[in-house]
């Protein structure tokens, strides 16, 4: 809630008063500042912007940042190195073990493209400690082949990417380091709704299904299969269809109970929606769903209801979307 936040936000704002005096903590009520709220285009609230070096012009956007903590992550990683340098396998274990998450960057030299990449990636995810080393003792520590990305969760590594100057972008970086704060399939509630709009990935594919039903275990091995795949790239959510809470989206996406199990893809840019073509929820059919839908080649689903059987008894017939283009074209 944003009472919450500007709890959390004048909080950080006493933590880094003595740290850090010269970062100056503001809160404007744009009910009563219709300039500024014209001026700074604010949309959605509450909004945190950061201004660098008393311009005006184009301040960065601090998103999704929730907790006192994490605000003062950004902003001293905004304003001084993002990442932490690591030169022992000490070191490194200490970031590694500090956190529930952290991301650690092996590299072959420290002034390429890739390591840029990476840096500006750590700036936008404060939630995870981030460390970077070209030592070959700590790569050979972790069997590392140099210039790659590791993510490391409980302590374990989850995740191996590797880094090629030119071909990672920050944006690619920061939607899949961010997947790993969620579970591989993601169940909807209203805990993990806040946590799912706050990861930067737009594709959303949810898969609705009763989570007691005898088919239930292999669907869902089918689809957290499929998952792996798309980590990054496409967020697999599941939504439970036999709890009541769940309604709105069963509405939103026009799922009756004798459609489930059913998988839509939802474009949260567009608000466009995707059926997936197979009836089956098989690896295949949502590998090949998720694919074509990536590659732009996936048919809009414009969900309608059933055509009244009254719809033309009145001079002013009833239209739906299953009978709009054969009637009006």
């Amino acid at each position: 809630s944003s009472q919450n936040l500007s709890e959390e936000f004048a909080e950080a704002a006493r933590q880094l008063k003595k740290e850090a005096p010269r970062i100056q903590f503001g809160k404007i009520d744009v009910t009563y500042q219709h300039d500024l709220r014209k001026e700074f285009n604010i949309q959605a609230f509450p909004t945190v912007k950061f201004f660098v070096n008393g311009s005006r012009e184009d301040p960065i956007d601090c998103k999704g940042v929730r907790k006192a903590s994490t605000f003062i992550t950004w902003v001293k990683r905004r304003t001084g190195p993002s990442t932490v340098l690591i030169n022992s396998t000490d070191q490194a274990e200490a970031i590694i073990k500090a956190d529930d998450l952290a991301v650690i960057g092996f590299f072959r030299e420290l002034h390429t493209d890739s390591v840029e990449v990476f840096c500006e990636t750590a700036r936008d995810v404060p939630e995870m400690p981030f460390g970077m080393t070209a030592s070959e003792d700590v790569c050979a520590n972790y069997g590392v082949q140099r210039n790659s990305l590791i993510v490391f969760k409980k302590g374990k590594p989850v995740h191996n990417e590797v880094l090629e100057d030119g071909k990672q972008s920050k944006l690619g970086l920061t939607r899949l380091i961010k997947t790993f704060t969620l579970d591989l399939v993601t169940e909807y509630n209203i805990e993990t709704s806040v946590k799912i709009f706050d990861v930067p990935v737009e594709n959303h594919i949810l898969l609705f299904t009763p989570m007691n039903s005898e088919t239930f275990n292999e669907i869902y091995e089918n689809y957290q299969s499929a998952a792996a795949e798309f980590r990054g790239k496409v967020l697999f959510v599941l939504v439970d269809t036999n709890e009541a809470r769940n309604g709105r989206i069963f509405e939103y996406f026009r799922i009756r109970d004798i459609d489930v199990p059913a998988v839509r893809i939802l474009n949260l840019t567009s608000d466009a929606r995707y059926k997936m073509p197979a009836d089956e929820v098989t690896m295949e059919n949502l590998k090949e769903f998720c694919q074509s839908y990536l590659n732009g080649k996936a048919k809009q689903h414009l969900p309608s209801e059933e055509i009244p059987q009254d719809w033309d008894k009145m001079p002013v017939k009833v239209l739906v979307g299953k009978n709009f283009n054969s009637i009006i074209f």
